[in-house]
């Protein structure tokens, strides 16, 4: 049951958070979300992680679990630099479409921010993985964590079984068309100049009725 926060009293006050603070700011956000905006989510589970253990994540796609491979050492180098060099910033949270959601905070982030993150992340966007048809068809929250467990098992039983240096070849091609994704929905056709002032001219007569 969700627990309604005290309307007399302030969340919190100062910049510096604790769990207690975190816990309490969260329910009173869940409350609004659930009763007021009617959100429907997965289970939430938050952690909290240091500077470090986001480039980690970033290395990694996010994933808690992933298999080994060089690209993955060579991305956080990248970032690490860019981060310790001023070249980029690092962000407030990271979101996983996963059952239950898994929501990383920055410890850095001032107790404004972790309320800000908690409500965007931890409620807004669980709430479109959980019911956006899209990922409804094509993605399975509540097996994603389990697969990765399979998958980083696989691959060391394939470098047991045919050796580091093949499933790296075969992992080498994988990640080079890792970027090229399959696009199965087409676009519609692009409109003639006949139809394109015919729509402006609906547009307009819209506007004049509508305004």
């Amino acid at each position: 049951m969700v627990r309604q926060a005290s309307k007399s009293s302030l969340l919190f006050s100062g910049s510096d958070w604790d769990f207690k603070t975190l816990s309490r700011a969260y329910d009173a956000i869940e409350a609004l979300a659930v009763e007021e905006l009617h959100l429907d989510t997965y289970p939430v589970q938050m952690e909290i992680i240091s500077s470090q253990q986001m480039l980690d994540a970033y290395s990694s796609i996010g994933m808690p679990l992933m298999y080994r491979h060089w690209s993955f050492g060579k991305h956080f180098l990248h970032q690490d630099l860019l981060y310790r060099k001023g070249g980029r910033g690092l962000a407030y949270e990271l979101v996983i479409n996963s059952n239950p959601c898994i929501v990383y905070l920055m410890e850095e982030n001032t107790m404004a921010l972790q309320a800000l993150v908690t409500a965007h992340a931890a409620l807004g966007h669980n709430h479109f993985f959980k019911n956006n048809q899209l990922f409804k068809q094509w993605t399975d929250a509540g097996a994603i964590l389990g697969y990765l467990d399979f998958a980083k098992g696989y691959i060391v039983r394939c470098e047991e079984r045919h050796g580091l240096a093949a499933v790296e070849a075969v992992l080498d091609s994988a990640h080079a068309l890792m970027d090229q994704g399959v696009f199965r929905y087409h676009r519609p056709p692009r409109l003639s100049s006949e139809r394109q002032r015919e729509g402006i001219r609906e547009r307009l007569e819209y506007e004049e009725r509508s305004y």
